[in-house]
């Protein structure tokens, strides 16, 4: 089950992370785009961390449309439109529930992930953070299809990603900025990727701290 607290936790424990990787993911991006990745993703989830005390009572849809607006409005180059449709077109999906099965939270991550594919026009294998994000969602919904617990599917998911991420490496890029390197893109860490993983990795984070429920 998935709760609007959770989603809060979630979004408080991705601040986190990206204010703790900050250096890492700006010193992915200096090797292949513009150096900003990391200034631009904590600038981002700080005006979000911002806003989750007046959403604590929010429905899941308002706390993952406010996410999108912020970023959309905060974060520099591409990746504030891409993350941005993630967190509006999952808000379409989640809808104004408080709660939702694990199912319907992965019809919700789908959602978000199509408004990425919309926006970016990227495919697998195109060195972006697709390539983390598409095994992480196939991974968490054949998780949930298979009737296992949200923290095994999460853990599922990360792990796809990571794997998703580390793959990006000698890839070329086809893809935003990097492309312009053409094959010198290649033996570099997609810095999107990159992010794309801590930003899951904080979800199975927030769901492995959440109180068990009482039978």
């Amino acid at each position: 089950m998935v709760k609007n607290t959770l989603v809060i936790e979630w979004l408080r424990q991705a601040c986190l992370s990206l204010e703790k990787n900050a250096g890492l993911l700006t010193e992915l991006d200096a090797q292949i785009g513009d150096a900003d990745h990391g200034i631009n993703m904590v600038r981002g989830f700080q005006k979000v961390n911002g806003l989750l005390g007046g959403l604590a009572s929010q429905d899941i849809g308002a706390i993952l449309k406010a996410t999108g607006m912020a970023l959309v409005s905060t974060v520099g180059g591409a990746s504030g439109p891409l993350y941005g449709s993630f967190f509006l077109d999952a808000a379409k999906e989640a809808g104004n529930r408080t709660s939702m099965s694990d199912d319907a939270w992965a019809r919700v991550f789908g959602a978000g992930l199509a408004g990425i594919r919309r926006i970016g026009k990227a495919n697998p294998a195109d060195k972006t953070m697709l390539d983390a994000l598409q095994p992480a969602f196939g991974a968490f919904q054949e998780s949930v299809s298979q009737g296992k617990s949200l923290i095994e599917a999460s853990e599922a998911m990360v792990a796809a990603a990571a794997r998703g991420r580390d793959a990006t490496t000698p890839m070329v890029a086809r893809k935003g900025r990097a492309s312009y390197l053409g094959e010198r893109s290649a033996g570099h860490m997609d810095p999107g990727a990159a992010s794309a993983h801590l930003l899951l990795e904080a979800f199975a984070r927030a769901v492995a701290a959440e109180p068990a429920e009482k039978a």
